[in-house]
Protein backbone atom coordinates (compact mmCIF):
# COMPACT_ATOMS: atom_id res chain seq x y z
CA UNK A 1 0.00 0.00 0.00
CA UNK A 2 2.73 2.87 0.80
CA UNK A 3 4.63 1.73 -1.83
CA UNK A 4 1.74 2.57 -4.69
CA UNK A 5 0.95 5.67 -2.40
CA UNK A 6 4.44 6.89 -2.81
CA UNK A 7 5.04 5.66 -6.44
CA UNK A 8 1.97 8.16 -7.43
CA UNK A 9 3.15 11.28 -5.62
CA UNK A 10 6.31 10.33 -7.50
CA UNK A 11 4.26 10.47 -10.69
CA UNK A 12 2.94 13.82 -9.99
CA UNK A 13 6.30 15.72 -8.78
CA UNK A 14 8.07 14.16 -12.34
CA UNK A 15 4.75 14.70 -14.47
CA UNK A 16 4.66 18.38 -12.44
CA UNK A 17 8.79 19.43 -12.66
CA UNK A 18 9.17 17.21 -16.36
CA UNK A 19 6.19 19.49 -18.12
CA UNK A 20 7.98 22.79 -16.97
CA UNK A 21 11.15 21.77 -18.31
CA UNK A 22 8.78 21.10 -21.49
CA UNK A 23 7.67 24.84 -21.01
CA UNK A 24 11.38 26.06 -20.20
CA UNK A 25 12.55 24.15 -23.39
CA UNK A 26 9.72 25.46 -25.99
CA UNK A 27 10.57 29.06 -24.17
CA UNK A 28 14.24 28.94 -25.67
CA UNK A 29 12.62 27.94 -28.86
CA UNK A 30 10.21 30.93 -29.41
CA UNK A 31 12.94 33.08 -31.04
CA UNK A 32 13.05 30.99 -34.09
CA UNK A 33 10.57 28.68 -35.85
CA UNK A 34 9.01 26.02 -32.99
CA UNK A 35 7.66 22.84 -34.92
CA UNK A 36 5.59 22.32 -31.66
CA UNK A 37 4.10 25.89 -31.88
CA UNK A 38 0.11 25.73 -31.96
CA UNK A 39 -1.03 27.50 -35.01
CA UNK A 40 -4.05 28.70 -33.34
CA UNK A 41 -1.81 30.67 -30.78
CA UNK A 42 1.58 31.27 -29.36
CA UNK A 43 0.93 28.02 -26.94
CA UNK A 44 3.47 25.22 -27.16
CA UNK A 45 2.27 22.22 -27.91
CA UNK A 46 3.69 18.39 -27.40
CA UNK A 47 3.59 19.17 -23.76
CA UNK A 48 2.21 15.59 -23.32
CA UNK A 49 5.54 14.54 -23.70
CA UNK A 50 6.70 14.70 -20.11
CA UNK A 51 3.68 13.29 -18.66
CA UNK A 52 3.75 9.97 -21.28
CA UNK A 53 7.39 9.45 -20.21
CA UNK A 54 6.52 9.64 -16.28
CA UNK A 55 3.61 7.12 -17.07
CA UNK A 56 6.25 5.19 -18.75
CA UNK A 57 8.48 4.99 -16.18
CA UNK A 58 6.65 4.58 -13.24
CA UNK A 59 4.44 1.66 -15.11
CA UNK A 60 7.79 0.17 -15.14
CA UNK A 61 8.82 0.43 -11.61
CA UNK A 62 5.76 -0.68 -10.75
CA UNK A 63 5.93 -3.97 -12.58
CA UNK A 64 3.59 -3.85 -15.54
CA UNK A 65 3.20 -5.86 -18.64
CA UNK A 66 6.04 -4.60 -20.48
CA UNK A 67 3.65 -4.84 -23.54
CA UNK A 68 1.56 -2.01 -22.37
CA UNK A 69 4.89 0.08 -22.27
CA UNK A 70 6.15 -0.77 -25.07
CA UNK A 71 2.74 0.15 -26.96
CA UNK A 72 2.43 3.77 -24.77
CA UNK A 73 6.64 4.44 -25.91
CA UNK A 74 5.11 3.65 -29.92
CA UNK A 75 2.22 6.05 -29.72
CA UNK A 76 4.11 8.56 -28.12
CA UNK A 77 7.16 8.62 -30.66
CA UNK A 78 4.84 8.21 -34.01
CA UNK A 79 2.39 10.66 -32.05
CA UNK A 80 5.46 13.29 -31.59
CA UNK A 81 6.39 12.96 -34.82
CA UNK A 82 3.09 14.10 -35.91
CA UNK A 83 3.12 16.73 -33.82
CA UNK A 84 5.64 17.61 -35.89
CA UNK A 85 5.59 17.13 -39.53
CA UNK A 86 2.32 15.98 -41.24
CA UNK A 87 1.46 12.29 -41.35
CA UNK A 88 -0.87 10.54 -43.42
CA UNK A 89 -4.16 9.61 -41.27
CA UNK A 90 -3.68 5.99 -42.36
CA UNK A 91 -0.48 5.82 -41.14
CA UNK A 92 -1.63 6.94 -38.18
CA UNK A 93 -4.26 4.30 -37.32
CA UNK A 94 -2.04 1.60 -39.06
CA UNK A 95 0.40 2.60 -35.93
CA UNK A 96 -2.56 2.50 -33.19
CA UNK A 97 -3.84 -0.71 -34.69
CA UNK A 98 -0.46 -2.43 -33.86
CA UNK A 99 -0.20 -1.12 -30.24
CA UNK A 100 -3.67 -1.92 -29.14
CA UNK A 101 -2.43 -5.47 -31.02
CA UNK A 102 0.64 -6.07 -28.78
CA UNK A 103 -1.33 -5.15 -25.65
CA UNK A 104 -4.52 -7.40 -26.13
CA UNK A 105 -2.38 -10.24 -25.38
CA UNK A 106 -2.83 -8.88 -21.56
CA UNK A 107 -6.39 -8.78 -21.81
CA UNK A 108 -8.86 -11.65 -21.14
CA UNK A 109 -10.30 -13.82 -24.04
CA UNK A 110 -13.23 -13.35 -25.32
CA UNK A 111 -13.18 -10.03 -23.57
CA UNK A 112 -17.47 -9.79 -23.55
CA UNK A 113 -18.16 -13.41 -22.75
CA UNK A 114 -20.73 -14.99 -24.49
CA UNK A 115 -21.98 -11.94 -26.45
CA UNK A 116 -19.98 -12.24 -29.87
CA UNK A 117 -17.99 -15.06 -31.15
CA UNK A 118 -14.25 -15.35 -30.13
CA UNK A 119 -13.32 -13.81 -33.93
CA UNK A 120 -15.59 -10.99 -33.60
CA UNK A 121 -15.04 -10.19 -29.64
CA UNK A 122 -11.28 -9.28 -30.92
CA UNK A 123 -12.71 -7.28 -33.81
CA UNK A 124 -14.58 -5.39 -31.81
CA UNK A 125 -12.32 -4.78 -28.82
CA UNK A 126 -9.52 -3.54 -31.36
CA UNK A 127 -12.35 -1.18 -32.80
CA UNK A 128 -13.43 0.37 -29.83
CA UNK A 129 -9.56 0.52 -28.36
CA UNK A 130 -8.93 2.90 -31.35
CA UNK A 131 -11.72 4.68 -31.10
CA UNK A 132 -11.18 5.54 -28.13
CA UNK A 133 -7.28 6.75 -28.59
CA UNK A 134 -8.67 9.08 -30.80
CA UNK A 135 -11.33 10.55 -29.03
CA UNK A 136 -8.87 11.94 -26.73
CA UNK A 137 -6.63 13.64 -29.45
CA UNK A 138 -9.95 14.89 -30.97
CA UNK A 139 -11.62 15.99 -27.84
CA UNK A 140 -8.47 17.84 -26.75
CA UNK A 141 -9.24 21.47 -27.96
CA UNK A 142 -9.44 23.87 -25.02
CA UNK A 143 -7.50 24.32 -21.81
CA UNK A 144 -7.23 21.63 -19.43
CA UNK A 145 -10.01 19.35 -20.57
CA UNK A 146 -8.41 16.08 -21.23
CA UNK A 147 -6.21 16.45 -18.01
CA UNK A 148 -9.55 16.98 -15.91
CA UNK A 149 -11.39 14.12 -18.07
CA UNK A 150 -8.43 11.88 -17.04
CA UNK A 151 -8.40 12.95 -13.58
CA UNK A 152 -12.40 12.12 -13.23
CA UNK A 153 -11.89 8.42 -14.88
CA UNK A 154 -9.28 7.47 -12.58
CA UNK A 155 -10.63 9.17 -9.38
CA UNK A 156 -13.35 7.34 -10.14
CA UNK A 157 -12.09 3.65 -10.78
CA UNK A 158 -9.61 4.35 -7.68
CA UNK A 159 -12.68 4.98 -5.48
CA UNK A 160 -14.75 2.31 -6.66
CA UNK A 161 -11.43 0.42 -5.89
CA UNK A 162 -11.08 1.38 -2.74
CA UNK A 163 -14.74 0.41 -1.43
CA UNK A 164 -14.63 -2.39 -2.83
CA UNK A 165 -11.89 -3.28 -0.74
CA UNK A 166 -9.52 -5.40 -3.16
CA UNK A 167 -6.65 -2.54 -3.39
CA UNK A 168 -3.98 -3.14 -4.50
CA UNK A 169 -5.07 -4.47 -7.99
CA UNK A 170 -3.78 -3.38 -11.90
CA UNK A 171 -6.98 -1.28 -12.35
CA UNK A 172 -5.83 0.59 -9.04
CA UNK A 173 -2.18 0.75 -10.02
CA UNK A 174 -3.07 2.13 -13.46
CA UNK A 175 -5.73 4.52 -11.97
CA UNK A 176 -3.26 6.51 -9.11
CA UNK A 177 -0.68 6.61 -11.54
CA UNK A 178 -2.69 8.11 -14.26
CA UNK A 179 -4.18 10.68 -11.56
CA UNK A 180 -1.25 11.75 -10.71
CA UNK A 181 0.62 12.42 -13.72
CA UNK A 182 -2.18 13.92 -15.16
CA UNK A 183 -2.71 16.19 -11.61
CA UNK A 184 0.88 17.30 -12.20
CA UNK A 185 0.27 18.09 -15.95
CA UNK A 186 -2.72 19.50 -15.11
CA UNK A 187 -1.14 22.24 -12.92
CA UNK A 188 0.20 23.98 -16.25
CA UNK A 189 -1.91 23.45 -18.53
CA UNK A 190 -5.09 25.24 -16.65
CA UNK A 191 -6.61 27.83 -18.48
CA UNK A 192 -4.81 30.15 -19.43
CA UNK A 193 -2.52 27.21 -20.04
CA UNK A 194 1.58 27.31 -20.60
CA UNK A 195 1.61 24.70 -22.54
CA UNK A 196 -1.15 22.27 -24.40
CA UNK A 197 -1.02 18.31 -24.51
CA UNK A 198 -0.54 17.56 -28.27
CA UNK A 199 -1.12 14.39 -29.55
CA UNK A 200 2.27 13.06 -27.87
CA UNK A 201 -0.29 13.12 -24.87
CA UNK A 202 -3.36 12.56 -26.17
CA UNK A 203 -3.05 9.20 -27.99
CA UNK A 204 -1.25 7.58 -25.56
CA UNK A 205 -3.33 8.66 -22.54
CA UNK A 206 -6.37 7.66 -24.56
CA UNK A 207 -4.67 4.01 -25.17
CA UNK A 208 -3.92 3.60 -21.34
CA UNK A 209 -7.44 4.84 -20.39
CA UNK A 210 -8.85 2.66 -22.51
CA UNK A 211 -6.79 -0.56 -21.53
CA UNK A 212 -8.33 0.64 -18.28
CA UNK A 213 -12.09 0.41 -18.98
CA UNK A 214 -11.55 -2.79 -20.60
CA UNK A 215 -9.35 -4.19 -17.49
CA UNK A 216 -12.76 -2.82 -15.86
CA UNK A 217 -15.08 -5.07 -18.11
CA UNK A 218 -12.81 -7.95 -17.16
CA UNK A 219 -13.07 -7.29 -13.80
CA UNK A 220 -16.64 -7.08 -13.25
CA UNK A 221 -16.88 -3.51 -13.38
CA UNK A 222 -18.37 -2.65 -16.56
CA UNK A 223 -21.30 -0.45 -14.96
CA UNK A 224 -18.99 2.17 -14.60
CA UNK A 225 -16.87 1.26 -17.50
CA UNK A 226 -19.57 2.76 -19.53
CA UNK A 227 -20.62 5.73 -16.95
CA UNK A 228 -17.32 7.19 -15.84
CA UNK A 229 -16.47 8.42 -20.11
CA UNK A 230 -19.93 9.19 -20.68
CA UNK A 231 -18.95 12.92 -21.87
CA UNK A 232 -15.90 12.17 -24.09
CA UNK A 233 -17.50 8.88 -25.94
CA UNK A 234 -20.96 11.11 -26.20
CA UNK A 235 -19.30 14.47 -27.61
CA UNK A 236 -16.52 12.79 -29.61
CA UNK A 237 -18.97 9.84 -30.77
CA UNK A 238 -22.02 11.86 -31.97
CA UNK A 239 -20.10 15.14 -33.38
CA UNK A 240 -18.37 12.61 -35.19
CA UNK A 241 -21.92 11.06 -36.77
CA UNK A 242 -23.06 14.88 -37.17
CA UNK A 243 -20.27 15.57 -39.37
CA UNK A 244 -20.04 11.52 -41.68
CA UNK A 245 -23.78 12.58 -42.10
CA UNK A 246 -22.73 16.25 -43.98
CA UNK A 247 -19.42 14.03 -46.07
CA UNK A 248 -16.82 15.68 -43.46
CA UNK A 249 -13.69 13.46 -42.25
CA UNK A 250 -13.07 14.01 -38.72
CA UNK A 251 -9.90 13.68 -38.24
CA UNK A 252 -9.41 16.76 -40.15
CA UNK A 253 -9.07 20.08 -37.54
CA UNK A 254 -12.46 21.54 -36.54
CA UNK A 255 -14.46 23.31 -34.08
CA UNK A 256 -17.65 21.23 -33.69
CA UNK A 257 -18.04 19.43 -30.39
CA UNK A 258 -20.15 20.77 -28.38
CA UNK A 259 -17.51 22.05 -25.89
CA UNK A 260 -15.93 24.06 -28.70
CA UNK A 261 -20.00 25.43 -29.67
CA UNK A 262 -19.59 27.07 -25.62
CA UNK A 263 -16.50 28.22 -26.35
CA UNK A 264 -17.29 29.43 -29.59
CA UNK A 265 -20.38 31.28 -28.24
CA UNK A 266 -18.38 33.09 -25.84
CA UNK A 267 -17.33 31.40 -22.73
CA UNK A 268 -13.94 30.99 -21.71
CA UNK A 269 -12.67 28.13 -21.13
CA UNK A 270 -11.84 27.33 -18.01
CA UNK A 271 -15.81 28.16 -17.45
CA UNK A 272 -16.72 25.44 -19.77
CA UNK A 273 -14.33 22.67 -18.18
CA UNK A 274 -15.95 23.37 -14.52
CA UNK A 275 -19.50 22.61 -16.44
CA UNK A 276 -18.09 19.37 -17.63
CA UNK A 277 -16.20 18.62 -14.01
CA UNK A 278 -19.50 19.14 -12.88
CA UNK A 279 -20.89 16.63 -15.24
CA UNK A 280 -18.04 14.05 -14.33
CA UNK A 281 -18.24 14.60 -10.30
CA UNK A 282 -22.16 13.10 -11.22
CA UNK A 283 -20.58 10.77 -13.68
CA UNK A 284 -18.75 9.53 -10.43
CA UNK A 285 -21.35 9.42 -8.32
CA UNK A 286 -23.34 6.89 -10.55
CA UNK A 287 -20.35 5.17 -11.26
CA UNK A 288 -19.96 4.52 -7.59
CA UNK A 289 -23.91 3.56 -7.13
CA UNK A 290 -23.96 1.19 -10.00
CA UNK A 291 -21.22 -1.44 -8.06
CA UNK A 292 -22.63 -0.54 -4.79
CA UNK A 293 -26.62 -1.47 -5.60
CA UNK A 294 -26.17 -3.90 -9.37
CA UNK A 295 -29.31 -3.66 -9.52
CA UNK A 296 -30.13 -0.14 -10.17
CA UNK A 297 -27.04 0.15 -12.27
CA UNK A 298 -29.52 0.13 -15.53
CA UNK A 299 -31.10 3.07 -14.00
CA UNK A 300 -27.48 4.97 -13.29
CA UNK A 301 -26.76 4.23 -16.42
CA UNK A 302 -29.39 5.90 -18.00
CA UNK A 303 -29.03 8.95 -15.96
CA UNK A 304 -25.74 9.75 -16.58
CA UNK A 305 -26.20 9.54 -20.28
CA UNK A 306 -29.56 12.06 -20.02
CA UNK A 307 -27.06 13.79 -17.81
CA UNK A 308 -24.94 13.78 -20.65
CA UNK A 309 -27.05 14.86 -23.42
CA UNK A 310 -27.80 17.90 -21.09
CA UNK A 311 -24.92 19.28 -21.19
CA UNK A 312 -24.32 18.96 -24.65
CA UNK A 313 -27.71 20.39 -25.55
CA UNK A 314 -26.65 23.25 -22.89
CA UNK A 315 -23.30 24.21 -24.83
CA UNK A 316 -24.88 23.57 -28.65
CA UNK A 317 -27.19 26.16 -27.53
CA UNK A 318 -24.99 29.05 -26.05
CA UNK A 319 -25.83 32.43 -26.55
CA UNK A 320 -23.39 34.06 -28.52
CA UNK A 321 -21.07 35.90 -26.82
CA UNK A 322 -17.25 36.90 -29.10
CA UNK A 323 -15.80 38.68 -26.28
CA UNK A 324 -13.97 35.39 -24.40
CA UNK A 325 -13.48 33.46 -27.86
CA UNK A 326 -9.99 32.25 -27.94
CA UNK A 327 -9.74 29.95 -30.70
Amino acid sequence: MIFYLILSFSAFFLSLLGTRVAILAARKRAGGIDPLANPRKSIPNGGGIALVMTLIICLLIADIHYGIVLSLFLLAAVSLLGDIIEIPALVRIAVQILAVLIAMSFLPSPLFGDTFPLWADKVVTVALWVWFINVFNLMDGIDGITAMEVICIATGFSLIIALSGIFPNPLSVYSLILMSGACGFFWWNWYPAKILLGEVGSAPIGFLVGYMLFIAIASGYAYPALILPAYYLSDATVTFIRRSFRGKIDWETHREHYYQMAVRGGRRHDTVVRYIFGLNFLLILLATFSVLNRELAPIYIATAYMATFMVMGFFAYTPHNPRHVTF
